[in-house]
């Protein structure tokens, strides 16, 4: 028997996964049983990773939707871009993407500029603030993340290191 069965069958906790969420933006508030996804390891990988993936976006420098710091953090790490470019890389249609551009404008994040070969179409680019912006978040991010990896054993943050590396892997096959 694997030691969380031999754990949930001696009552280790209530809802026999031995997990818990900590709830609040600081993670300090009461803690309630998260219950174990059902299903096989892909499944509950993937609820977990979505979880993840929702708690980090929460840390944030400003009040930028996800869609708009996704476009934002493309153009600071890969830019500058066409708007349709923009469109195609986030799978949006390009009047959707006009929208965004204007808004991420608007908050001085982005500006549009000359195309240097082709006159009939622009550039976007990311504005100082634009650049502060993403710096900031990604900051906050690892803050947040650091502080929860600080909890854990030098065990627990080696195995999460190897699977770093896997899931790495996984995802650029």
């Amino acid at each position: 028997m694997s030691s969380e069965r031999a754990s949930s069958a001696a009552g280790g906790s209530p809802s026999g996964s031995g997990r818990t969420r900590s709830g609040g933006r600081d993670g300090q508030r009461s803690r309630e049983c998260l219950p174990k996804p059902p299903g096989g390891l892909a499944s509950r990988l993937r609820v977990t990773l979505l979880r993840s993936s929702r708690r980090l976006r929460a840390e944030r420098a400003g009040r930028l939707s996800d869609a708009h710091a996704s476009v934002l953090g493309a153009v600071v790490a890969h830019g500058p871009f066409t708007p349709g470019e923009l469109a195609a890389r986030e799978h949006v249609q390009p009047p959707s993407m006009t929208r965004t551009i204007k808004s991420l404008e608007a908050e001085g994040l982005v500006r549009r500029t000359e195309h240097p070969s082709d006159r009939r179409q622009v550039l976007v680019e990311a504005t100082a603030a634009g650049r502060e912006y993403v710096a900031e978040t990604r900051r906050r991010r690892d803050q947040w993340l650091s502080r929860r990896l600080a909890a854990l054993t030098v065990e627990e943050r080696s195995i999460l290191s190897q699977a770093e590396e896997i899931l790495r892997r996984i995802t650029t096959q």
